[in-house]
């Protein structure tokens, strides 16, 4: 098998259980008898576990190889998601979410790294395979919201479950990263020395947390304004199309535009989204926004590969989970805790607060490198 159809299949099972999983954790949660306050605080504890257990992958799998990490914790993370649909109770609901977050944390960001690693010793197109993810993606939160419309949300964490159960035999047998072999022991935070990583960290944390109060808030405020379970899948399913179309045609645009282009792009995109939806539910301005999921995290996504790839190479797996970690995670969870309260207190208005984020985000961008 080559390369590049081991690591679009790998990709293709860990997105499917994310597109089943994303839209409905929060339906499942207020399920559990949770309110929107305590839905926004579970969903920021699972992003705060994700931020502590990520960085820890790193050098575990330095020492014990990527394929024997990546497979436990698939089998983890398939294990514990279901409980979240069928428990109730804010103790019992926070355990199962944080123990499911911790052993999510390790699965992309390993996975990205091995990737890199990979097109370094033989290259391929990162954008085409990346691209399978999203697809997967996109059928994943397709049948979760059929299947969520026939028998409630705990249906597609079933779903979700089955997607991370395919993940451990993906991963057996993954090629080790060079981490290890260019890694010096003691210095976990080095990727910290590198200026292009520092000035890449703002605006990952920017742009991409901006997604909070679309991620844990988004099913909530379209349900309440009448949307149906199907029609909720099918606009998340929109929104990661528009990203597979940039992954799979957009190379000669990513080569034009470099990092600090892209991270533009993303940052204007995520402004204009994040304003259409606090404006309105009407369905057919939701189509042309989620379009601009190609922008506010697909351009980001790949800013941030471009970044992370010109590092020196024996960072490897560190610099992918420190800014999963800090770029990504540390923001994540710190803004999807403020999303509960804001949703509470300002409904669709929240989204307005995530323009603003876009907005700080373009002005940090403008420090990259190109």
């Amino acid at each position: 098998m080559t390369p590049a159809r081991r690591f679009a299949l790998l990709y293709a099972a860990q997105f499917a259980a994310l597109g089943a999983a994303m839209p409905f954790v929060p339906a499942a949660l207020e399920g559990g008898g949770l309110s929107p306050a305590e839905v926004g605080l579970l969903l920021a504890a699972g992003t705060l576990a994700r931020l502590l257990a990520g960085p820890a992958s790193a050098p575990l799998a330095d020492r014990c190889g990527l394929s024997p990490v990546l497979m436990a914790a698939a089998a983890a993370a398939a294990v514990t998601l279901p409980g979240l649909g069928l428990f109730e109770g804010l103790l019992l609901l926070l355990a199962l979410q944080l123990l499911h977050n911790a052993a999510l944390a390790p699965i992309l960001p390993l996975s990205d790294a091995a990737a890199v690693a990979e097109m370094r010793r033989r290259p391929f197109d990162y954008g085409r395979v990346r691209a399978a993810g999203s697809i997967a993606f996109i059928l994943g939160a397709v049948v979760a919201g059929w299947a969520a419309a026939q028998a409630g949300p705990v249906a597609a964490l079933s779903c979700a479950a089955l997607c991370l159960l395919a993940v451990v035999p993906l991963a057996h047998g993954l090629p080790q990263g060079p981490s290890a072999a260019g890694a010096r022991p003691g210095r976990w935070w080095e990727p910290l020395r590198e200026p292009a990583f520092r000035r890449l960290l703002p605006v990952s944390a920017l742009i991409q947390g901006s997604h909070a109060v679309y991620y844990g808030f988004s099913t909530l405020h379209w349900t309440a304004a009448g949307l149906s379970p199907l029609l909720i899948g099918a606009l998340w399913a929109s929104g990661v199309l528009a990203e597979v179309l940039l992954f799979l045609f957009g190379r000669p645009l990513v080569e034009r535009l470099g990092s600090r282009g892209l991270a533009l792009v993303a940052g204007a995109g995520g402004l204009l989204r994040w304003s259409v939806l606090a404006a309105t539910t009407d369905p057919w301005l939701l189509w042309a926004a989620q379009a601009l999921h190609a922008a506010s995290f697909g351009a980001m996504h790949l800013a941030a590969i471009r970044a992370l790839a010109s590092l020196p190479e024996g960072l490897g797996a560190r610099a992918q989970t420190l800014h999963a970690a800090l770029g990504v995670g540390l923001a994540s969870s710190l803004l999807m805790l403020a999303a509960g309260p804001l949703y509470a207190a300002f409904g669709g208005g929240a989204f307005l607060a995530m323009a603003g984020l876009c907005a700080l985000g373009l002005a940090a961008a403008l420090r990259m490198p190109p």
